[in-house]
């Protein structure tokens, strides 16, 4: 079993944010992660866990003593030997003694909010840190152990393809094994959606794409998942599991379970949670549904989706999908070695395909 954990506090709100979120306070914390340790010792139904994930929200806004308890909160969970730990950190709440807590806790990888190394850029999203901040602290946790570091990165901010270009070449200089790359997506409730900010043209976004792609992989990391690139072993096994569409809890404010085809979505209402009302609505997906998702989710990865694997979770043969029949006669999908996937040609595109299946 997977398992995610949302911590929606955060010590500021960034301009993008569209996740669950508010702003820290203390006095909302201690009843938040009580209230989360009564909603996983109840729902959690003591599976081997393979992968936990604490995202937000930011949960290294919490103060050591907090973070302390949330972190004594997972020990209910049976790990797996092999264990991918993740926690997500933005640079400027990640001290040494909190980096020190999450390694001798069991954590194994950090997930840091970077999104650019352009000052202005940062700025402009909102991000209270500078390149610096982030040298220095991936530093600090290589220090302590720390080898699975990943980054978040988000281009198309501005127009000017060189800052992307140099960005990438920063982050090659950090030696680590991880970034997650994503364009600006301006959501209508993000302070960006209020302001209503434009983005920028899509052919020098598409550029931007290409040229992270191209300086990335010649520096081997292996694009596995259109937003997504690693060093060999590096892959994030918790986003491979969303992506293979498989079960997984979802423990917090606005979290989403995924269980024998029962789609479990938290409560937003921060007052209802700590009222102990965590579920919002269960839907049961229908075969269709779980098939459509299968689509959506699977051919994000480059490698796409295992003929075999598609047959034995559907007894059906995923070549006779009128869908797919279509898209591999205008080429845009490719069927080799067993694996339906996306052309190269049209990644970029993903989108335009996957609607196909919605």
């Amino acid at each position: 079993m997977y398992i995610y954990i949302h911590i929606p506090f955060c010590n500021h709100i960034c301009t993008y944010c569209d996740f669950p979120k508010m702003l820290y306070d203390k006095k909302f914390v201690k009843k938040y992660l009580k209230v989360l340790a009564t909603e996983i010792n109840t729902r959690y139904q003591d599976e081997e866990v393979l992968s936990i994930y604490i995202g937000g929200g930011t949960p290294t806004s919490l103060s050591l003593e907090e973070l302390k308890y949330l972190l004594e909160i997972t020990q209910r969970f049976k790990k797996a030997n092999q264990i991918e730990f993740t926690v997500e950190s933005n640079i400027e709440s990640l001290t040494k003694e909190k980096i020190k807590l999450l390694k001798q806790s069991g954590v194994n990888r950090i997930s840091l909010g970077v999104q650019s190394f352009q000052e202005k850029n940062l700025k402009t999203l909102g991000r209270h840190h500078h390149t610096q901040m982030v040298k220095e602290k991936i530093k600090e946790l290589k220090e302590v152990g720390f080898k699975n570091i990943s980054i978040d990165y988000i281009y198309g901010i501005s127009d000017n393809i060189k800052e992307v270009e140099e960005d990438i070449h920063t982050f090659l200089t950090l030696d680590i094994p991880h970034i997650s790359t994503y364009s600006l997506i301006i959501e209508k409730n993000t302070i960006f959606g209020i302001q209503k900010r434009e983005y920028i043209e899509e052919e020098k976004e598409y550029k931007m794409y290409k040229k992270i792609k191209q300086i990335l992989e010649k520096n081997h990391y292996q694009h596995y998942e259109i937003s997504n690139y690693a060093k060999l072993g590096y892959a994030s096994k918790h986003n491979l599991n969303y992506w293979n569409n498989g079960n997984y809890y979802g423990f917090g404010l606005g979290a989403v379970s995924y269980i024998h085809n029962k789609r479990i979505n938290n409560t937003l209402n921060f007052s209802k949670y700590l009222e102990n009302k965590y579920h919002q609505e269960v839907i049961e997906e229908e075969k269709k549904i779980r098939i459509s998702n299968e689509f959506i989710l699977g051919l994000r990865k480059i490698e796409g989706i295992d003929r075999n694997d598609f047959k034995r979770k559907y007894q059906e043969d995923i070549l006779n999908i009128p869908e797919v029949k279509k898209l591999l006669q205008e080429k845009k999908l490719i069927f080799q070695n067993n694996h339906l996937f996306i052309s190269n040609k049209y990644l970029y595109l993903s989108n335009e395909i996957l609607i196909n299946f919605v």
